[in-house]
């Protein structure tokens, strides 16, 4: 499971979605590098540990972005990209 840094910049209400999706807080994330400059393009995440706007996080993609959610393999989950921490600074040397 990659880890890619981003910041979170706003969130998305969907009042018709996926029944997977139903309960989850969906933000809008712009990835970037360890100086906080854009890396790609902003996408939608599910957040699992409630991030809120302005703030760094850790976010995954594919597999590990459907089991963020879940102890259970099993489930059927639209989400192909989730938050799953929050930074709270960067060291880097």
């Amino acid at each position: 499971m990659k880890s890619v840094y981003g910041k979170v910049v706003g969130s998305v209400v969907s009042t018709q979605k996926d029944k997977s999706l139903i309960g989850r807080k969906l933000m809008i994330v712009q990835p970037v590098d360890s100086k906080g400059n854009p890396s790609r393009a902003e996408e939608v995440a599910a957040d699992s540990v409630g991030a809120g706007v302005g703030e760094y996080v850790l976010i995954v993609r594919g597999a590990g972005a459907r089991l963020a959610n879940h102890t259970e393999t099993s489930v059927r989950d639209v989400v192909d990209c989730a938050i799953v921490g929050i930074i709270d600074q960067f060291d880097k040397q």
